[in-house]
């Protein structure tokens, strides 16, 4: 890595520090439900309208009966809202109705807080749709995710009881509390460094020069004409306008990224200047990512009563992290050694001159596009400045790999820090296997029936990404998505399964899935990616509340120290990634050796 890669990685790490820190107490109050008076007065309207006493708790079964009705709704009303969206308002660019297969997939692709987009956003989905779908399950989801984890830490906290929270309370405290101020302030934040927001029409405007191209030419029956060989007669045109788009971008963009969420308003995402304009905002973008993930860790000790254990999983995310950034940061810098100067002697041992910018905005450049990927991919957000696709395969099979891992290096708003805790659970599991003692995690005995809920918490999504890519690579439908064959082309199924089981949404944007094969595919893998891991999560949290709270002896095994640290990292490693090195040998690995072998 260069020095200038290091600066930035350095920087970025001490302003989460600064922000997510303070955060952090704050959302303990959230969870503990310590606000101040006025916050509670506003919200008992709330609570009495929908019919909810806030000092009503439930048991883990409920509460996930609950959370489950609530996201089956959501799903619902947004799908609804993409198939009438042509006879709804704010629909100024007359956007036609979403075809049913796509509105299923990005249903429960917003509601999963997947966000992945098989649609170009400002070519198919009206205003009306943006906000008061996409943005609204935006919010939602991201509530969903931080309510998982509050009942989780309050099962290790309770004692000896059946209960552990109200998910409507939980819902609408961390909206109310914490997602929309935060993203008020971000929204204007980014609109100072020029993200637009406005409801205007579409603008056509004037270019400086002249665009030639070529389109299909139709037949007198309006069908375009084919030659001999099938192909489409193509002819000649010329255009020196261009159409912009323009729309509520700013509002979106904030809760798109303090979500984890990632589905952009426009198709190029975080690489379009009108949603990523400046490098500052790139750094803010980055920064909003992992802003939540970090601070509830320090909500966890909080709540828990013991800050190190805080300290001790942010500190296995971070190192975990860094080394990711290690790896794909030099693979780009590095570039493509097929690729040689020119003057330069095809023998000579140089490589790509300045590296590989294929895919990247000039705008940031490899160090801030590496660490972009970095951050979205190891926090379940998706958003993307960059095309994955295009980066060597080394640096493709990092943000891979982050998603393999169980989207736990930081993770999404609350699944990040429960999917940690799950594995930690798992670690304790085997060091109490090791010294021949029941393993037990902050005074809660880890017995057969947590472990077997661990089990199926940690298989589900290995198990769906990896039955899913079967299914898409032997059937005739999958492959028609694929288009580089071969390695590449393998590792683009893959990527697609691995980012809708783990929730993730980001894309090797080379495979064509918005078809309605990939689109129930992807869908069904991001609902049990989504759920699938939920309810297993609130299962623990529940056995976990009935159980009593030991106190500490010298028997018991630290879980705050660096020995726990690399035990728990090497638990995420060995369990999280051996179930992919199959796969992953069939696609960027091999990739990779042809490319070099091949030079």
């Amino acid at each position: 890595m260069s020095s200038s890669a290091w600066g930035l990685l350095a920087l970025f790490l001490v302003l989460l520090l600064a922000v997510s820190w303070p955060l952090g107490i704050w959302i303990t109050r959230i969870c503990n439900g310590n606000l101040p008076g006025w916050m509670q007065r506003t919200e008992a309207p709330l609570y009495r309208l929908a019919g909810v006493s806030p000092d009503q708790s439930m048991g883990w079964a409920r509460y996930a009966l609950a959370l489950l009705a609530f996201n089956v709704l959501g799903f619902l009303v947004l799908y609804l809202l993409q198939r009438w969206q042509a006879v709804l308002p704010l629909n100024p660019a007359g956007m036609a109705a979403v075809t049913m297969d796509s509105s299923f997939n990005t249903a429960i692709s917003f509601v999963t807080n997947t966000n992945w987009q098989g649609y170009g956003g400002e070519t198919t989905m009206s205003y009306l749709t943006q906000m008061l779908g996409l943005a609204v399950q935006n919010f939602l989801s991201a509530a969903t995710g931080i309510a998982v984890i509050f009942a989780l830490v309050r099962g290790f906290v309770a004692r000896s009881t059946s209960v552990i929270g109200n998910f409507w309370v939980d819902m609408t405290r961390v909206t109310a509390w914490l997602l929309i101020p935060l993203s008020v302030v971000v929204a204007l934040l980014f609109v100072g460094q020029g993200v637009i927001q406005n409801f205007d029409a579409y603008q056509d405007v004037n270019t400086l020069e002249s665009t030639s191209y070529q389109i299909a030419k139709n037949g007198p029956d309006g069908q375009p004409l084919v030659d001999a060989k099938g192909s489409p007669v193509m002819e000649d045109a010329k255009t020196s306008t261009q159409t912009l788009a323009m729309g509520p971008v700013a509002s979106q963009e904030a809760i798109k990224m303090l979500g984890t969420n990632g589905g952009g308003f426009f198709n190029a995402n975080s690489s379009h200047p009108y949603e990523n304009p400046t490098a500052l905002s790139n750094l803010l973008q980055m920064l909003s990512i992992f802003l939540i993930p970090a601070a509830l860790c320090f909500t966890f000790g909080g709540v828990v009563g013991d800050q190190r254990q805080g300290w001790a999983v942010i500190a296995a995310m971070t190192v975990m992290f860094v080394v990711s950034v290690m790896v794909v940061t030099p693979a780009e810098q590095a570039g493509n050694p097929l690729l040689t100067p020119l003057g330069v002697d095809q023998t000579a041992s140089a490589l790509q001159s300045g590296g590989n910018m294929e895919g990247k905005e000039t705008r940031f450049g490899i160090n801030a596009s590496s660490l972009f990927a970095a951050v979205t991919t190891g926090a379940s957000c998706g958003a993307v400045n960059a095309m994955h696709d295009s980066f060597t395969p080394i640096g493709g099979m990092v943000p891979l790999v982050e998603m393999q891992l169980g989207e736990v290096i930081f993770g999404g708003v609350g699944t990040g820090l429960y999917g940690m805790l799950i594995f930690a659970i798992l670690a304790v599991f085997i060091a109490g296997l090791m010294i021949g003692r029941t393993p037990e995690y902050l005074g809660k005995k880890i017995e057969s029936h947590e472990m077997k809920l661990t089990s199926i918490a940690i298989l589900v999504t290995p198990i769906v990404v990896l039955a899913g890519t079967a299914i898409a690579v032997v059937s005739t439908a999958g492959q028609a998505g694929i288009a580089n064959p071969g390695a590449h082309g393998f590792s683009e199924i893959l990527y697609a399964l691995t980012l809708a089981a783990n929730n993730n949404g980001s894309a090797f944007a080379g495979l064509s899935a918005n078809t309605p094969f990939y689109n129930i595919l992807l869908g069904l893998a991001m609902w049990l990616g989504r759920f699938g891991v939920i309810v297993p999560v609130l299962a623990i949290a529940g056995s976990l509340a009935a159980k009593k709270r030991l106190s500490a002896n010298a028997g018991t095994f630290p879980t705050h120290g660096p020995l726990f640290v690399v035990l728990l990292i090497g638990t995420v490693l060995l369990v999280g990634l051996l179930n992919y090195v199959p796969s992953l040998a069939l696609g960027p690995v091999v990739e990779h050796l042809m490319l070099w072998i091949t030079r």
